[in-house]
């Protein structure tokens, strides 16, 4: 009995028709699962935008609201009801007792402009302070 060839030549030019078939296809179906990741992606951003307009909308009519008016207007401003009593409760520092805020010397520093003619008038006379290590 003679035998057979385990490759025989169809057997080749069948696989080289698979082989040519697969990697034709290839592409095309990796810029199809690209595509398809990149319409996910725009439907969640699209989803998201949409939640944000939502929330941006709803804020909107809340001015519309005498309630929330109102509200703002109390925490806010400070605003009180006519006929009502209201407070604002002042706290204190960190650090500080009642003793040390009142006894506490501001420190009154001059306005920026007045400190810089007064650095020009310095520099005029020849009075202001040399800065060391300014390279010149």
């Amino acid at each position: 009995m003679a035998r057979r060839p385990q490759l025989t030549g169809r057997a080749a030019v069948l696989a080289i028709v698979v082989c040519a078939i697969a990697m034709s296809l290839a592409y095309p179906v990796r810029e199809y699962v690209a595509q398809r990741r990149y319409i996910a992606q725009l439907e969640q951003q699209r989803a998201k935008e949409l939640a944000e307009i939502k929330e941006q909308e709803d804020r909107y009519r809340q001015h519309f609201d005498p309630g929330y008016i109102k509200r703002q207007g109390r925490e806010r401003l400070f605003y009180c009801d006519p006929g009502r009593k209201c407070y604002v409760v002042m706290r204190e520092r960190q650090g500080q007792s009642k003793g040390t805020v009142a006894a506490e010397k501001k420190v009154v520093t001059p306005p920026w402009y007045q400190t810089l003619w007064e650095s020009v008038e310095a520099a005029d006379a020849g009075t202001g302070a040399k800065v060391a290590g300014t390279g010149g």
